[in-house]
């Protein structure tokens, strides 16, 4: 069982200090790598499904979160008004009034919607202390969000399109969801009261759900405010269940920014707004990622995916060479010498990166590399050109180690 503050820590991944204070991680030269190259993975995948990517400010004017139903249904989780010039901001606690105000900047065309609106943006909660820890509950949240702006025939369609790029990501991630779970408003007082349109909103998850072939439970309490989704769960070390992606039906934010379209009649008509998040809050991912993998993260994700390891000092010019032809290729690659102890050492200091490069006299002078996997598998020694060839193509998204358990 891993605990992902300790190994974070050990792995130098991120940490935290008084003085910027509690809730609010700062990330290390490696855990940045996992972070940038998570992120770039979502946008690529965004970009691949017909998502066009946006940046919004991280403060809104209070008046942006009365509008949207933040401020009098969840004002209890956001950090308090600053008062600028006799105007009150607030550090956002969500993007998606937001992007609705980009949505209705112009006037719209059904021919034009899907609108498919992504941001990998920071939102902030007011957490209690008592409740933070790590990765997992933090006040700084940077969010994997988008928002789709479509007709109502569209949403079914557009739902299923994002589940499907849920499943993409788990898939490519190795993250296993405990399940998935249609949730639904319970009693009290926190969610918009608009029965009609929670029964519209609802009966369009449930057919997404039964179609997809998912086994799923429909939980009362644990709507968003202003709607129902489909919630994907996962549980941690300790076996704690948390949220990590959403898929959600939000007939309210369209009313109340009043968004439009001009359908093919040539009249306004109101869109529907799909909350959809693949991967949820960054850190929440990445807190995962560390102990679903013990640091052992999947080639393409690891911090360091090629560590090249000279026996002697004889052969650290061939060794510097790799490490650049590894650079060329687009992998991440360091060179680990004789100064920081035996091959053994080192072997074992380096056991989480997925390829290890060992260049002897006899692969120095044929210009070869013996490269060991990290489960201690050894393969016969290949040339340089071709181990990182084969390792570039290894080290794809989705791909593992699939390519040297077949190909050698």
């Amino acid at each position: 069982m891993y605990d992902h503050r300790k190994l974070g820590r050990e792995l130098g991944l991120f940490d935290t200090d008084p003085l910027i204070g509690a809730g609010l991680p700062y990330w290390l030269p490696d855990g940045a790598v996992v972070r940038h190259t998570l992120e770039e993975y979502i946008r690529d995948a965004e970009r691949r499904a017909g998502y066009q990517h946006v940046y919004s400010p991280v403060l809104g004017k209070r008046e942006l979160y009365e509008i949207s139903g933040h401020w009098s249904h969840y004002s209890e989780d956001m950090f308090p008004p600053m008062d600028l010039g006799g105007e009150e901001f607030v550090l956002r606690p969500s993007l998606c009034p937001h992007h609705a105000l980009m949505y209705r900047s112009r006037s719209r065309s059904y021919r034009e919607l899907p609108v498919r609106m992504a941001e990998l943006g920071g939102m902030y909660r007011a957490e209690l202390s008592g409740v933070l820890g790590g990765l997992t509950r933090v006040r700084a949240i940077q969010l994997n969000d988008a928002h789709i702006f479509c007709t109502l025939d569209q949403v079914a369609d557009e739902a299923r399109g994002a589940l499907d790029l849920i499943r993409e990501a788990y898939a490519a991630l190795g993250i296993t969801p405990a399940r998935f779970r249609l949730s639904l408003p319970g009693p009290g007082g926190k969610y918009v009261a608009d029965p009609a349109l929670w029964e519209r909103s609802a009966a369009l998850l449930t057919d997404v759900l039964d179609g997809s072939g998912v086994a799923y439970e429909a939980v009362e309490g644990e709507a968003a405010f202003y709607g129902p989704k489909i919630d994907v769960q996962v549980t941690d070390s300790a076996g704690r269940e948390a949220t990590l992606s959403t898929v959600q039906v939000d007939f309210h934010q369209p009313e109340q920014f009043d968004l439009r379209y001009v359908g093919a009649d040539g009249a306004k008509h109101r869109p529907v707004m799909v909350h959809r998040s693949v991967i949820g809050s960054v850190e929440r991912a990445v807190a995962y990622l560390i102990e679903r993998h013990g640091g052992a993260f999947p080639a393409w994700l690891a911090p360091t995916q090629v560590v090249v390891l000279p026996i002697s000092e004889a052969e650290a010019p061939q060794a510097a060479d790799l490490v650049r032809r590894c650079a060329d290729a687009g992998l991440r690659a360091r060179l680990s010498g004789p100064e920081h102890g035996t091959l053994g050492a080192r072997i074992r200091a380096d056991r989480l990166v997925p390829y290890q490069a060992v260049i002897g006299p006899k692969e120095a002078a044929d210009d070869l590399v013996a490269l060991r996997l990290r489960d201690g598998t050894r393969l016969n020694a290949l040339p340089s050109a071709e181990a990182v060839t084969r390792i570039a193509a290894a080290a794809r998204p989705g791909n593992g180690d699939s390519l040297w358990e077949t190909g050698i």
